[in-house]
């Protein structure tokens, strides 16, 4: 007898990923479609459009359906056992939204199994390319967002986050505005993440609460449509978006397409789809209290809050395996660029002289703390570099040493304050999980430990929001009976511990804290 397994998927924008998991969370076969490689009909670049304006970017509907029939047919050449998946679920890039044309609801319920998906549906979308997470050209329609429901902090309030050009109830506002028979053609509105749930499903799978965060028309405290957001952004939306539901949710069994074509068991069951950065979430395996930081590009935080207080910075959701907590998402630009820059011109571009910088200088840097954004920064918004001696006073340089740990603990205080502006509190079992380049110098992993007071481990992410999504398969089947995720992926690898905090690193952080927003403001 085969063992059960598990499917998770990640609609990602430059690709789809597929991973199969174990009862006892091994992976046991993963495989991906690039979009640019594999389709290249669609004639995307790093799997989109950017349009004319530099501002609009969409991706092609049916490129995603063509690139989910393609992996199937890779895994069934291969020899994979559907019959054994038990259940699947998925990730969605975020805030990215499809159109279904009236009467498409026949189509996907009916799909003919002789047929590969793509076909078979090729008429089914009021929008061919849809409006994606990298568009910005909604600039008019978030104004008149926040202007009907009494400005950015009050959105804030009640959707999480103040209006954003990327958040789907500002697309659709777009969408409404410009092509209104368009809009009248459409009789549903899925998220990327609800849309591909619906492609197994063979109906219009809801939007769970977790991914419908990242619309600007959630109610995140009752979990709800909020009637003053919809009424700004499009008439009659509450049918068309249909009812949200929590993230666990199992949404029914496989459609007979999957059964017929690929030999899935009737028995498989469709657990809710929610967006990359909460799959990523599950598959970090955060628990309360936890912080995860990806060290990168630009510099992730992923928080696990229990009573956040939204702000104009950062983004507060519905958290996808506890539906009582929430998440956060603060991003901060100036990230390994930055870090890169001071290396360069302080330790002679090595990251060895970088570390023996930060060995020889005492954790507070003796009251000397800087800021330092070369490009526009998203939090705090501020550019340039800003440098305050013990006294507070501002002054124009540094001796290397000093600003190179100035650099560090400035980024990772910055990261602490935003997060507790947001509710997030430092707890006695408070882990920090760091990811990205960043993440394998444990001279600056033990400045973030300082700083947070907390002890650091580090994770492989390398595929978490499809891992995570796998692992939210397995939980789908269980959550109905309050067991928590954690005990569900007891058997997944730990993290492993890098640093933990010096002695009197509680000291320091109150220290710097007490002193940094007043610095913050005058960086601006």
């Amino acid at each position: 007898m085969a063992a059960p397994s598990f499917l998770g998927w990640d609609f990602s924008t430059q690709q789809l990923k597929v991973i199969a998991i174990d009862e006892h969370l091994r992976v046991i076969y993963e495989d991906n479609v690039n979009f640019d490689k594999d389709l290249p009909e669609f004639k995307t670049q790093g799997g989109a459009h950017v349009h004319g304006d530099r501002l609009t970017v969409t991706s092609p509907v049916l490129m995603w359906v063509k690139a989910l029939d393609m992996i199937l047919e890779k895994m069934k050449s291969s020899g994979f056992n559907f019959s054994q998946v038990r259940a699947l679920s998925g990730a969605g890039q975020q805030h990215g939204s499809v159109y279904w044309k009236k009467g498409s609801i026949q189509i996907l319920k009916n799909a003919s199994p002789k047929l590969p998906l793509h076909q078979a549906l090729k008429a089914c979308f009021a929008i061919s390319d849809s409006p994606i997470w990298m568009d910005s050209s909604t600039a008019s329609q978030c104004s008149a967002l926040e202007n009907a429901v009494g400005g950015a902090q009050r959105l804030a309030n009640i959707t999480g986050s103040r209006a954003y050009e990327r958040f789907t109830g500002n697309q659709i506002a777009k969408i409404y505005n410009q092509n209104p028979e368009v809009y009248a053609q459409t009789e549903r509105i899925s998220l990327v993440s609800s849309f591909a749930a619906s492609l197994f499903l063979g109906a219009y799978a809801p939007i769970d609460y977790s991914d419908g965060s990242g619309m600007n028309l959630l109610q995140i405290w009752d979990k709800s449509w909020s009637a003053s957001c919809l009424d700004a952004c499009a008439p009659e939306l509450v049918e068309k978006l249909g009812n949200p539901v929590p993230s666990h949710s199992v949404l029914g069994s496989i459609s007979p397409y999957y059964i017929q074509r690929y030999g899935f068991s009737p028995d498989c069951k469709i657990v809710a789809f929610t967006g990359d950065n909460p799959a990523s979430l599950a598959g970090m395996r955060l628990e309360e209290g936890d912080i995860a930081i990806s060290l990168g590009t630009s510099d992730t935080l992923f928080l696990w809050i229990r009573e956040p207080t939204p702000a104009l910075e950062g983004h507060i959701l519905c958290n996808p395996v506890d539906s009582q907590t929430y998440m956060a998402l603060l991003c901060f630009k100036n990230g390994s660029l930055m870090r890169e820059r001071i290396r360069n011109e302080c330790a002679s571009g090595s990251w060895d002289e970088f570390s023996k910088a930060l060995s020889s200088t005492v954790a507070g840097n003796n009251g000397n703390l800087g800021f330092y954004f070369d490009v526009m920064e998203i939090t705090p918004e501020a550019v340039g570099v800003h440098r305050f001696n013990s006294d507070n006073q501002k002054v124009l340089n540094f001796p290397k040493e000093v600003e190179i740990r100035a650099l560090i603990e400035g980024q990772f205080m910055a990261k602490r304050i935003h997060a507790e502006k947001l509710g997030y509190k430092v707890m006695p079992q408070t882990r920090i999980l760091a990811t990205g380049g960043a993440s394998h110098n444990k001279k600056i992993l033990q400045v973030l430990s300082d700083v947070f007071n907390a002890p650091v481990y580090t994770i492989d992410t390398a595929n978490s929001a499809c891992l995570g999504s796998a692992y939210r398969a397995i939980h789908g089947l269980v959550a109905e009976t309050n067991v928590p995720l954690a005990d569900v992926v007891k058997l997944a690898p730990e993290p492993r511990l890098a640093v933990t905090p010096t002695a009197g690193a509680e000291e320091l952080s109150f220290r710097l804290e007490s002193w940094l927003p007043p610095q913050i403001t005058a960086a601006q």
